[in-house]
């Protein structure tokens, strides 16, 4: 990977990156089968042209640190582009973004301004320049080496975001450039056929639409339910006078293609980072994939003036958001043992920023994932991160892999008690079955003090971890009968500490019951079973007295769930641990009834985006407590979507692809009232 920019022999390792970089250049633009990441990628272009330029007599113009793109394929036609089709620089934090504009002003002088900035998302996808003459479709191609692409018409054709003729009063010669992208919806269905089918499953949308793109069948690429992004003019002979990027905008709107909603036109450089902060936010909202924001003049007038350097316009760049996926080394593999036993394997990693956070750990899920994705260690990986996922590592950079390593195997026995592990049947994990793991039991005294469990303060891992190694508590049936006394003389443990444990754990003997019973880490059971299995029992001695048929009557609880709820309170140890609550003085409070008219009753409602007024828990409780359910997701067993500000893209596709009334906040108070959409 990188070394740093002032190497002892700059010659040496200008030559290794030129040589990095033309091979995954290669891999990237000519087999749509890139080794890494594009953040790592880029590293090694920005370090390639750091040396160049703090080493000018080393400089080639032909270095792959000064070219765009890759070389065109053989396979196709080539097309010499008539407008070179350039690349963009990057920008990859903030400070960098406001160099730029500060470039940009030192280069038009006193006497002249910028006033407007256009701001766009910068799709992950493939670039294309589509032309048309007398309004028809006459020939598309990649973007190849910013000179020369490759001729994709037969493929491009099959888009059906992109017209065959034009409409309204089209130019005698109009070339329309933009990206070629797989919406997420695509692309999970895509790769659930190629799993039904046996074949591999796709990296990322990106690589899918590419080699759509590049099939020499264009009926495989019209299968692929590809879209297209416009974004740019190239050539046009005889348009109309344009004077700004946004106006181009409203002229290909008029020539019947469908521009990007998410745009804007702001005034200075301070609104184009309040853009990107808003849509790093909003990263996993849409449904297609854009990994940073353009900023471009807005004028054209500027533009012109500003100019291009030999490989990008300087009137635009290019911010990058924080990568979501890395490569890093995997240093080793260690088995963690969770709650209920599960023996989950992770990678303990160099440590990489990744999806806006210092990644060292990573999930490889269970022993089939790692031996399907086949790392080891000592292997360069890739990590990914997107949003608030566990991070995860997608696979090997295999030619970074030493030739003599071996693959990892599953241990037999827990790294913790030793016990033998087992991995049930129909079951993807190992599970250590020794109830008194040590592991175990820290992990589930931590899960029953947690915030949406008993939330007991002053119990973090710490303190679990004392208590439990002390032999204060053996299982979470000790919490409410310990006496916070024996933690004095502990290093952290004085007065106002014990003081403070002893007032929360009185609070906490009065949690709602619905809370208490997920607290107990029943498997199967998460806080939403917990509360439906308090609203139909009312106590916990009730529930402990249910027999499988009852629990299983309720609705949402199926046979796995109501056969591990009576399994765990009919057995020695929920028995021990259910009159240890009891003894400690454990009063948990029985859901309220329903006093609301039961108006949904068997509907599923499915709340996206933000509405006035209502939050998140408060729209979730107005639909049960009247009796309907609140899933998370969309289904054909839905019965309304409901839409406030910034819905997910997602959730809206599937609904109107599954028949499923879409409604807004009114609809929905008119809903909670009636039962019945208006």
């Amino acid at each position: 990977m990188s070394k740093d920019v002032d190497s002892a022999d700059p010659a040496v390792r200008i030559a290794e990156l030129r040589e990095s970089v033309a091979r995954h250049n290669a891999l990237y633009y000519e087999q749509d089968s890139p080794e890494l990441p594009d953040a790592d990628y880029d590293a090694m272009v920005h370090e390639l042209r750091a040396l160049e330029e703090a080493n000018p007599e080393l400089a080639e113009a032909s270095s792959s640190g000064q070219t765009v793109g890759g070389a065109p394929s053989t396979i196709f036609a080539p097309v010499v582009h008539e407008v070179k089709m350039a690349s963009l620089d990057n920008a990859f934090d903030l400070d960098e973004l406001r160099a730029w504009g500060d470039r940009l002003d030192r280069r038009l002088g006193d006497d002249t301004s910028i006033d407007e900035y256009a701001i766009e998302l910068k799709f992950d996808g493939l670039a294309l320049s589509v032309r048309y003459e007398d309004g028809q479709l006459v020939r598309a191609a990649t973007r190849g080496d910013g000179t020369t692409g490759e001729d994709v018409t037969h493929s491009v054709r099959t888009i059906a975001d992109i017209p065959h003729t034009l409409v309204g009063n089209p130019p005698p010669v109009v070339e329309v450039r933009g990206e070629a992208y797989m919406r997420r919806s695509t692309f999970d269905r895509l790769n659930t056929e190629q799993v039904a089918a046996g074949l591999k499953e796709y990296s990322n949308p990106r690589n899918a639409a590419a080699g759509s793109i590049r099939q020499k069948d264009a009926a495989i690429a019209a299968t692929r339910g590809l879209s297209f992004w416009p974004y740019q003019l190239g050539q046009v002979v005889d348009g109309p006078e344009l004077h700004t990027h946004s106006e181009t905008f409203d002229f290909l709107t008029s020539i019947g293609f469908t521009v990007n909603e998410h745009t804007r036109v702001v005034n200075k450089l301070d609104a184009v980072v309040e853009f990107i902060q808003e849509y790093e936010g909003r990263r996993h909202d849409l449904d297609y994939e854009f990994d940073g924001v353009v900023t471009k003049v807005n004028r054209l007038e500027l533009q012109n003036q500003l100019g291009s350097t030999a490989r990008a316009p300087r009137w635009a760049i290019a911010y990058k958001m924080p990568p979501e996926e890395r490569a890093t080394r995997l240093e080793e593999i260690r088995i963690s043992i969770g709650t209920n036993g599960s023996a989950t394997p992770f990678a303990y990693l160099d440590p990489v920023f990744v999806g806006g956070v210092t990644v060292t750990t990573a999930t490889l899920h269970n022993q089939d994932q790692v031996a399907a994705k086949d790392v080891r260690p000592g292997d360069m990986v890739i990590v990914r991160r997107a949003g608030d996922v566990i991070p995860e590592v997608v696979g090997p950079v295999l030619s970074e892999r030493d030739p003599d390593s071996e693959p990892w195997t599953f241990p037999t026995n827990c790294p913790i008690c030793d016990t033998a592990l087992v991995r049930p049947e129909g079951e993807a994990r190992h599970r250590c079955p020794n109830f008194h793991c040590p592991a175990q039991v820290r992990g589930r005294i931590a899960h029953f003090a947690q915030r949406s469990a008993m939330d007991i303060e002053y119990f973090g891992d710490r303190t679990v971890d004392l208590l439990v190694t002390e032999g204060f508590l053996t299982d979470v049936g000790d919490v409410f009968n310990l006496d916070p006394e024996v933690l004095r003389g502990f290093e952290g443990f004085g007065d106002i500490s014990i003081t403070n444990m002893t007032n929360s754990l009185e609070a906490s003997r009065s949690r709602p019951l619905g809370k208490l019973i997920f607290g107990l880490a029943i498997n199967h059971v998460g806080s939403t079973n917990g509360e439906v299995l308090a609203k139909a029992f009312g106590s916990l001695e009730a529930l402990a007295a249910a027999t499988v048929e009852d629990v299983a009557a309720i609705d949402g609880i199926g046979p796995t769930i109501a056969e591990s709820v009576v399994e765990w309170f009919s057995s020695e140890t929920g028995k021990e641990i259910v009159a240890k609550l009891q003894a400690g003085g454990v009063r948990p409070v029985a859901p309220q009834v329903a006093t609301n008219e039961q108006t949904l009753e068997g509907k599923s409602i499915v709340v996206s985006g933000s509405l006035a007024n209502y939050g998140r828990t408060e729209a979730k409780e107005a639909i049960t407590s009247r009796g309907g359910k609140a899933p998370g997701s969309v289904s054909a067993k839905t019965f309304a979507l409901v839409v406030g500000a910034d819905p997910g893209a997602s959730k809206v596709t599937k609904a109107e692809a599954a028949g499923v009334p879409v409604i807004d906040e009114a609809a929905f108070e008119r809903l909670l009232d009636t039962g019945e959409l208006s």
